[in-house]
């Protein structure tokens, strides 16, 4: 069995190829992929497979996925070229006749009005109409959106425009446990998974953080303008802050929020806010 792991070389990607090992797929049976192959070479030492591969560079998809029985896509992070990008991945895929591609999209990505939805549901769509096995991993927010803020929330509070919405947001360590749960499984294809931990509002977030670290935090709503304009403010470029502040409308209106398939995949409960919270103080 040949898992091909395409962003080897960003946070989620990596995770999953650890994910991969620690399940005992053995090192030379993963390819893990990146455009800068020397920040592979942690896995080329444990005996992974590694090689260069960049979605805008068909070609070298198109070499790196030959004789792959399993594709995991990780979405690239280019938000605006995204399409075009994971246009090539479907592609060569397609061509290298690979038996599975699972694939890491939005939380509701049908249905989403999120400014980040609009490329995930569309590629869902370029997969589906290519014919290949799939299967999509739509997964919230991660929990480290908010732990690594930390030191930002103790001084000056955690701002937002979510209002009283809830999100389920989970550990990248838990993501990448489903995705190799899926990739280790037998018979998948076409199943949606919608992941995410146990919800909670940011009120809740600030109270917890209150509860472990004895300050007081609190939560500042905000309409979603003022909220991207106290981004800009902090020094995010606009059209950054902006789609940060449409995440927020979108939380409101609980596109974030989902049900148990992650707890299912992982056999467990996921890591929760307070255990993220306190593993990151």
């Amino acid at each position: 069995m040949s898992i091909v792991v395409t962003g080897a070389t960003g946070h989620l990607g990596r995770l999953i190829v650890e994910a991969l090992l620690d399940r005992g797929v053995p090192a030379d049976q993963i390819v893990a992929l990146g455009r800068d192959v020397d920040r592979l070479a942690g896995l080329a030492e444990r005996g992974v497979v590694t090689q260069r591969a960049d979605y805008d560079d068909p070609g070298s998809l198109q070499a790196a996925f030959a004789g792959a029985e399993k594709l995991m896509f990780v979405s690239g992070s280019e938000v605006g070229k995204r399409l075009v990008q994971h246009g090539n991945v479907v592609t060569a895929a397609k061509e290298a006749g690979v038996g599975l591609v699972v694939y890491t999209s939005i939380a509701n990505a049908d249905t989403s009005s999120l400014v980040l939805a609009a490329e995930h549901k569309a590629t869902e769509q370029l997969i589906r109409d290519s014919g290949l096995p799939y299967v999509f991993l739509r997964n919230s927010w991660y929990l480290e959106n908010y732990t690594g803020q930390l030191p930002t929330y103790l001084q000056h509070g955690v701002a937002g425009a979510a209002g009283d919405g809830r999100v389920s947001a989970a550990t990248r360590a838990d993501y990448a446990a489903a995705a190799a749960a899926v990739l280790t499984a037998e018979g998948p294809a076409g199943k949606v998974y919608e992941l995410g931990g146990a919800p909670f509002t940011l009120t809740e977030l600030a109270a917890e953080i209150s509860r472990q670290t004895g300050d007081t935090v609190s939560y500042l709503d905000l309409p979603v303008d003022t909220y991207t304009e106290l981004l800009v403010a902090a020094g995010l470029p606009e059209g950054y802050a902006a789609v940060l502040a449409d995440g927020d409308r979108g939380l409101a209106q609980g596109e974030l929020e989902v049900g148990d398939d992650l707890a299912k995949l992982l056999g467990r409960t996921p890591t929760t806010l307070a255990e993220a919270i306190r593993a990151a103080l």
